[in-house]
């Protein structure tokens, strides 16, 4: 039976696919500026009700492209134009801040209010920028104080959790404070936004590129959420061209890895071989600082696996981090790519969860001080 010939699609389609923002944007505006001379960030500050995008979602804009988005639609289309103007204006202030109701200003049904802060970014500022990119992989988080006065635009690049120093301890000051965000608004009509950062990507280990591996590393490296170590013993099977979050390591005895991993570490295996599966995971729940461990599966081999790993001296507390099925209920297909979409949907959930308890460190304030020390009336939005 001869396969079908496929007829080549003839368009006068000219589009682009629209780039996603990797990493945070101080790694991604420190790789821009060390070829352009200019950029503007743009990042969601405030919010309230609903809204495309969450406190802390940035985008980078220059005068003939994007990189990331804030939500798309109207409000980031509004976004987009006045950063360019930013842009183009370089004896304006370089910090604006646009306060935006999406139903009323832009015709959007979300029903919520946001705040937009928008700004220009030179080479000048390349030596801050370069430290907390520092900071922000070698220290696993940083604080940004970025302060208005006027016209002038000045930042410190300080300690996570240390940032009531970057903040104007003034009796008249008000503090608006969502997630990592903090906004301060002090007489004379001075702005300070402090950020606290830390990194997205969490660590991932995958283990096996067969055909179900490799559709999840194509499903999971858009979202540049994991730093992933990609594993097989078959080179033939790791593409070249991967993306940069992706580590591909071609290695005849897999498990000589599992010890390389950092502590924390996500783990997805899902080889060709049963008997490499279990020796994985016995070595890592035997490491006993898993974060996550998904095996592939059905509920017959993860009975077999339990009961032969609590022989083998897997104490119940490490099993429990065992997940077998893996993936998120609901998807009955068993291709390898709906496969790989409910590993990638769990997979998420966990990411979620590791970000939340990131931020619930610093709710209590973003700044790290009491507002009773800098006097500040503080408004937190839920």
């Amino acid at each position: 039976m001869s396969a079908p010939r496929l007829q080549p699609h003839k368009s006068s389609f000219t589009g682009a696919w629209l780039p996603p923002l990797a990493g945070h944007w101080v790694e991604a505006a420190v790789a821009y500026l060390a070829n352009h001379a200019a950029v503007a960030r743009i990042t969601v500050v405030t919010l309230r009700g609903s809204a495309p995008r969450e406190p802390g979602a940035s985008m980078l804009v220059d005068l003939d492209g994007t990189l990331g988005t804030i939500g798309g639609g109207r409000l980031e289309w509004q976004a987009i134009r006045a950063a360019r103007e930013l842009l183009r204006d370089r004896n304006a202030a370089p910090v604006r801040i646009d306060d935006l109701i999406l139903g009323p200003d832009l015709g959007q049904c979300c029903g919520g209010r946001v705040e937009l802060w928008l700004e220009r970014l030179t080479r000048d500022d390349l030596p801050w920028l370069r430290e907390a990119a520092r900071r922000l992989r070698d220290a696993g988080g940083v604080s940004i104080a970025t302060e208005l006065g006027g016209r002038v635009a000045s930042h410190r690049v300080l300690p996570l959790g240390q940032g009531a120093a970057g903040l104007d301890p003034q009796r008249s000051a008000v503090c608006t404070a969502v997630g990592n965000l903090t906004l301060q608004r002090s007489a004379p009509g001075n702005v300070t936004l402090l950020e606290a950062v830390w990194p997205k990507r969490l660590p991932l280990s995958v283990f096996g590129a067969g055909h179900v591996g490799q559709a999840l590393i194509q499903l999971l490296s858009p979202l540049d959420l994991f730093d992933i170590t990609w594993v097989d013993s078959r080179p033939g099977l790791l593409p070249l061209g991967l993306p940069d979050c992706v580590t591909a390591q071609a290695c005849a005895m897999p498990t000589d890895l599992v010890g390389t991993a950092p502590p924390g570490t996500h783990y997805v295996v899902l080889t060709h071989d049963h008997a490499l599966d279990y020796e994985l995971c016995r070595l890592i729940l035997a490491r006993g600082d898993a974060r996550w461990l998904g095996l592939i599966g059905s509920a017959s081999k993860a009975a077999r696996f339990r009961s032969r790993l609590l022989r083998d001296g897997i104490g119940a507390l490490r099993l429990s981090t065992l997940n077998c099925p893996i993936g998120i209920d609901g998807i009955a297909s068993k291709l390898p790519a709906a496969i790989a979409i409910a590993i990638a949907a769990q997979l998420l959930q966990q990411h979620a969860g590791a970000m939340t308890t990131g931020a619930s460190r610093l709710e209590q304030p973003t700044c790290g001080a009491s507002c009773e020390s800098c006097g500040a009336e503080r408004h937190t939005i839920p």
